[in-house]
C-alpha cells in the first residue's frame, strides 16, 4: 500500500514531509497534482488488488484518522469497507473511490 501526497496544493510542496513524520509506518510518495485542487490538501491510498481512495480538504489533524484508515485499507481484501462510518471524517473528505 502507499500513500500519496499532492505537492502542488502547498506552495512548497513541505505537506509530504509533515505525513512522513506523521505515519512514519506508511509508504509515502509525493507526486505532482492529483487534480484536487479544489479540496487541497489531497492524498491517495492504493494497493494493488484494491480499489484507491482520493481524500481532500486533508491537515494534519486528520493523521490519526489516516492511520485508522490505513489498517482497515490493509486488512480489507478489495479495499471496501461494510460501513463507511469507521473512516469517521475521512468519509466526508472523500474525493473519489477509484475502482482496482
Amino acid at each position: 500500500m502507499i500513500l500519496y501526497v499532492c505537492t502542488t496544493c502547498t506552495s512548497d510542496g513541505s505537506f509530504v514531509e509533515t505525513v512522513r513524520k506523521g505515519l512514519p509506518e506508511l509508504d509515502v510518495k509525493a507526486v505532482d497534482c492529483m487534480s484536487g485542487c479544489t479540496r487541497a490538501q489531497t492524498v491517495a491510498f492504493r494497493a494493488p488488488g484494491k480499489v484507491a481512495y482520493l481524500f481532500g480538504d486533508i491537515t494534519a489533524a486528520d493523521l490519526p484518522n489516516l492511520r485508522t484508515f490505513a489498517d482497515l485499507y490493509v486488512t480489507s481484501p478489495d479495499g471496501t469497507f461494510a460501513d463507511a462510518r469507521v473512516l469517521d471524517d475521512l468519509r466526508t473528505k472523500a474525493l473519489a473511490r477509484i475502482p482496482a
